[in-house]
């Protein structure tokens, strides 16, 4: 059998994926010292409506498209003359005015699809031309990645946005998790196994045990750093709430981390879509406002950058469910404490000129953003990363 189908079909099937070469020289790195920056991705899954979030409470077009859903104007919170947050989102306005948040509008890619399945995997991947297994993430690893926890999925299993060609992050929902995971599953029986057999040499052993071992390293080494990491804030007890607060523990253990990458679902709201939005608008600015408190608290919300999106808004008109159907553009969210251009990046569609589906076109896309995280903040190339040359972007 290929080494690496066994190392997949074995070790890993429990869904925990992990890249080889664990540097063991890197768990003495005073990441701190360096200024170790990192990327937070969290998608708000489904589509969310970003037309009633960031609210046009001045423009007719968008009250007669949704005589039912519309949010009315004294039920915003004011941004400027034109437009208004959701009153959900008061702990996100809190940031905005810190200058700690910027709104970058109308926010997308050239012939969108509409399928989630599809619009999702064209994000993961920074690819809009063809199937790819590859995420724009997972290339990053190819060529920048150094140890095997360097990009981190919260979660059972491994998105997309995380696959490389040759090297994985590493899905789980907690260091402890993932520690005891290998300890309880035929991991250690493998090892003792392939220990056992004298007449094997190197080259036999070679890829599978050293993988093994790295992978055993890599988790003994998370669940150490991050084991005395106290917890001092409350994070809301929701999904959204525990992936933020493991991504604390992390960063807040200075485990040497890139990316980590969050989802919350529920944002598919083809019917009863104003409370339904609602709730999840509030769960999801709640726990924003206290992950950024506990970075703040631990000296490192200053080089930690997050990104929010959703793979496709919704349609301008309201359906007859008093809800919204799948869109196209959309307005996506950065936070962090070292932005050049905080509040609107850029101003919201007049919905005067939509597609031919009714739908707000793009304006920026959203390669742009992901090549301006890499080249500025990653200080990587992002045209390796991303295999085109994107321009750039100035909201950091």
């Amino acid at each position: 059998m290929d080494r690496r189908k066994f190392i997949k079909n074995s070790v890993l099937a429990s869904g925990l994926t992990f890249m080889p070469s664990f540097l063991k020289a890197f768990e003495t790195i005073d990441v701190e010292s360096i200024g170790y920056k990192r990327l937070v991705i969290v998608q708000l899954t489904g589509g969310n409506d970003g037309l009633n979030t960031i609210v046009p409470v001045r423009n007719d077009i968008y009250y007669k498209s949704r005589p039912k859903i519309a949010i009315p104007k004294n039920q915003t919170i004011k941004l400027n003359d034109d437009l208004g947050f959701h009153k959900s989102l008061k702990p996100l306005k809190r940031l905005y005015d810190k200058g700690e948040l910027c709104i970058i509008n109308n926010v997308g890619y050239p012939n969108p699809i509409r399928s989630h399945f599809r619009s999702s995997d064209i994000w993961h991947t920074a690819s809009r031309d063809k199937y790819q297994q590859v995420g724009w993430i997972g290339r990053y690893l190819d060529h920048y990645g150094t140890n095997a926890h360097e990009a981190i999925d919260i979660n059972k299993n491994l998105t997309l946005a995380f696959k490389g060609q040759y090297k994985n992050g590493i899905a789980t929902k907690s260091a402890m998790e993932l520690y005891r995971s290998l300890q309880e599953s035929d991991f250690n029986t493998i090892l003792t196994y392939q220990n056992s057999q004298k007449h094997l040499n190197e080259h036999n052993l070679g890829y599978l045990y050293r993988t093994m071992i790295d992978v055993k390293s890599s988790a003994k080494y998370l669940y150490e750093k991050t084991s005395n990491t106290a917890l001092a804030i409350n994070y809301p007890k929701s999904s959204l709430g525990n992936q933020l607060r493991t991504v604390a523990q992390f960063i807040n253990s200075r485990v040497a981390t890139k990316v980590f990458y969050t989802s919350v679902i529920g944002f598919d709201t083809h019917s009863n879509q104003v409370a339904k939005q609602e709730r999840l608008l509030a769960n999801y600015a709640d726990s924003m406002e206290v992950f950024v408190q506990d970075l703040k608290k631990n000296n490192t919300f200053k080089d930690t950058l997050i990104l929010s999106f959703s793979e496709f808004g919704r349609r301008v008109d309201q359906n007859y469910s008093n809800g919204t159907d799948h869109g196209a553009a959309n307005n996506l969210y950065v936070i962090g404490d070292q932005l050049k251009k905080p509040g609107l990046y850029n101003d919201l569609d007049t919905l005067q000129n939509l597609d031919d589906n009714g739908d707000i076109k793009y304006e920026i896309d959203f390669r742009t953003i992901y090549a301006t995280i890499l080249d500025k903040w990653l200080n990587v190339s992002d045209k390796k990363v991303l295999n085109k040359s994107f321009s750039k972007l100035d909201f950091i």
